[in-house]
C-alpha cells in the first residue's frame, strides 16, 4: 500500500509534468523527441541510505532548459541545489565532483557556474517543488564523458554572496556557497519512451 505522502508527491509531481508540458515530452519522447525535436533527461533522486527522495525531469525548450522537481522526506529549510560535474552518486556523493563549470577556463566562482540553481524549498510536511528554466546548459550537454548528477545540499547556498564589509567570501564559500553536506543524489540520465 502506498503512503499517502508517497502518493501526494506523484500526484504533484504529475500536476507540474503536465503543467510545463514534461509529461507530454517524457510520454511521447526519447532523447530527442521526433515530434518536438526536443531534448529530455530525468532522474531519481536518492538519500544517503538509499531512499527514493525525489525525481527531476528537464527538458530543451524555446532555447532553454526547463526544470521539475519535487521532493519528499526531505528536512524542511532550503537546501543548495546543484548539477554536478560526473554522473556518479555513491554516498556522500562526492562521487558526482563539484558543480558543473562551463566557462571558458573552467575555473568560476560558485554562482557562475553553469549547475548553480535556484535554492530547493522543503515545506514542513517535508515535500517541495522546484519549476525553473534555465539558459546555463542544454539538456545535451549534461551528457558529456561522464555524465551528470543533480544534488541536494543539507544546507542553503548563499550563492558566494558575502559583502566585502563581511570579509568577502572565502576559498570555501566561493567554490560551494557553504550549502553543506550532499544529503541526496541522482544520476540524470535520457529520458526514454515509456
Amino acid at each position: 500500500m502506498r503512503s499517502i505522502k508517497a502518493m501526494a508527491a506523484a500526484a504533484i509531481l504529475a500536476a507540474a509534468a503536465l503543467a510545463t508540458g514534461i509529461g507530454a515530452a517524457l510520454a511521447s519522447g526519447g532523447d530527442d523527441d521526433e515530434r518536438t525535436g526536443r531534448s529530455t533527461a530525468a532522474t531519481t533522486i536518492y538519500d544517503a541510505a538509499g531512499n527514493r527522495v525525489g525525481v527531476a525531469f528537464f527538458r530543451q525548450r524555446q532555447g532553454k532548459t526547463a526544470v521539475t522537481t519535487a521532493v519528499w522526506n526531505l528536512a524542511p529549510g532550503f537546501h543548495g541545489f546543484h548539477v554536478h560535474a560526473v554522473g556518479e552518486c555513491v554516498a556522500p556523493f562526492t562521487s558526482a565532483s563539484g558543480h558543473l563549470d562551463l566557462s571558458p577556463s573552467g575555473d568560476a566562482d560558485h554562482g557562475d557556474h553553469a549547475g548553480d540553481l535556484p535554492s530547493l524549498l522543503v515545506n514542513s510536511d517535508r515535500t517541495g517543488e522546484l519549476h525553473f528554466a534555465t539558459d546555463r546548459f542544454t539538456v545535451d550537454g549534461l551528457f558529456d564523458a561522464d555524465g551528470s548528477a543533480l544534488v541536494v545540499h543539507a544546507d542553503r547556498d548563499n550563492y558566494a554572496n558575502i559583502p566585502d564589509r563581511y570579509g568577502g567570501p572565502d576559498a570555501e564559500t566561493l567554490a560551494t556557497g557553504d550549502a553543506g553536506a550532499r544529503a541526496a543524489c541522482g544520476v540524470i540520465e535520457r529520458s526514454w519512451r515509456r
